[in-house]
């Protein structure tokens, strides 16, 4: 288990330390929908990977596989390959981008715009991922600004979150996450169009994996933080997705915490068979417990 921080089923920080309060967690699932408004919600994240030809192959394997019809699956490409994944691949899967510019069309040389997103019917975008604020220096400004941008066009948002392994070991996890979410929810008027994925930093990549204990501990802390700083409705609706290195071998126990509401899939999401089986991986976990 990584991180210092001690881990209950959800809560809030005691002043002055790095602990945690108690504070009422939702029942356990029973069903193949999330606890929060809406189906239970996967995307895949193919960063910058692919050719043509594993693009053609995973579209194929996707399309083999079989969805339940209470998830909602969306996918993102590189940039290069939207067209040829729009084309080829079926029902249920929606395209998301891995990003866009923070405004619109204009002198801004290798950015994509919200506006080209939505002319090419890419429905999905998303935006704060924590290799492009490490990479790209993209600071919660940047990101709130995207945000805001995307929604001013229609399109739904993918807002990312998360801390480094120093940040979560030095008791600040808590602060940064506020400060991203402030910056996040001062650029959201609706957020019917945004789920939110908590992506701890350590965890991306590095075949490490947050406890189902510990994503549950933030995603709760995510849910009271949206309840006292947004709003009930906007908290109990909300779908808070889980990402860093999902695989379908610990899908099954980290879909089963209440505030998890689907998971943002980095590198399974590159292995056909894999992605659809961390797709049904609720359901499944839902039909074993009823």
């Amino acid at each position: 288990m990584i991180g210092a921080v001690p881990v209950l089923c959800g809560g809030r920080p005691l002043a002055g330390s790095g602990r945690l309060q108690a504070m009422p967690s939702r029942p356990t699932r029973m069903v193949a929908a999330s606890a929060a408004k809406g189906p239970f919600f996967v995307g895949g994240n193919w960063k910058a990977n692919s050719t043509t030809s594993s693009v053609k192959q995973l579209v194929e394997e996707l399309n083999q596989g079989s969805i339940p019809d209470s998830v909602e699956v969306v996918v993102a490409p590189p940039f290069v390959y939207l067209d040829q994944v729009q084309s080829s691949l079926g029902r249920p899967y929606q395209l998301s981008a891995q990003n866009c510019w923070r405004g619109k069309n204009g002198a801004f040389t290798g950015e994509i715009t919200a506006d080209m997103l939505a002319d090419k019917g890419i429905n999905w975008v998303i935006l704060g991922h924590s290799e492009r604020r490490a990479l790209m220096g993209e600071e919660d400004s940047v990101v709130g600004a995207k945000v805001a941008y995307a929604l001013s066009k229609g399109l739904k948002v993918i807002a990312c979150i998360g801390e480094t392994l120093e940040e979560r070991e030095s008791g600040r996890m808590f602060d940064v996450l506020g400060a991203q979410m402030r910056a996040i929810a001062d650029a959201v008027g609706d957020w019917e169009p945004v789920v939110v994925a908590y992506e701890p930093v350590w965890a991306i990549g590095t075949g490490k994996v947050a406890s189902p204990e510990q994503a549950q501990e933030v995603h709760a802390w995510l849910r009271d933080w949206l309840n006292n700083k947004v709003g009930e409705d906007t908290a109990a609706s909300i779908r808070i997705i889980y990402g860093g290195s999902v695989s379908d071998a610990n899908a099954g126990q980290l879909a089963q915490q209440p505030d998890v509401d689907g998971f943002l899939v980095g590198g399974a999401s590159l292995k056909g068979p894999a992605f659809v089986k961390i797709c049904g991986a609720h359901a499944a976990v839902a039909g074993a417990s009823a």
